[in-house]
């Protein structure tokens, strides 16, 4: 069964994401912020991160990202950024953290499975 974390603060749309893709079959992980988000992925290893751009704390998802593609183990794991804005910035950033992508909020449940599915098969 494949695994996928879920970083996102916003309670609504965490449950929304972790709601639909426990009905595709995948086991889902959840963290709130930036610094649980990391330690979880060292740890559990997910094949995907869904990581809020902008998170509490004191990391962001963007410095998240930057950790995270630091570690040995998770280098190849695909992170998408989610992000309520869409702005080009943002996407620099995100590809500039090592992001592979970004999922635009709002969007729908079926678009997310897609997505999903494209990337673990």
């Amino acid at each position: 069964m494949k695994r996928i974390l879920i970083v996102e603060d916003q309670p609504d749309i965490r449950e929304l994401v972790q709601v639909t893709l426990s009905l595709g079959g995948f086991e889902i992980l959840v963290a709130d912020n930036g610094c649980a988000g990391v330690e979880l992925a060292q740890k559990a290893k997910p094949d995907l991160i869904l990581m809020a751009s902008m998170l509490p704390g004191e990391i962001d998802g963007f410095e998240a990202t930057r950790q995270l593609r630091k570690d040995p183990v998770l280098t190849d794991t695909t992170i998408f950024l989610l992000t309520a804005h869409g702005r080009q910035n943002e996407f620099e950033m995100g590809r500039d953290a090592g992001a592979d992508g970004y999922i635009t909020k709002p969007f729908s449940p079926l678009s997310l499975i897609r997505k999903v599915d494209e990337v673990l098969g």
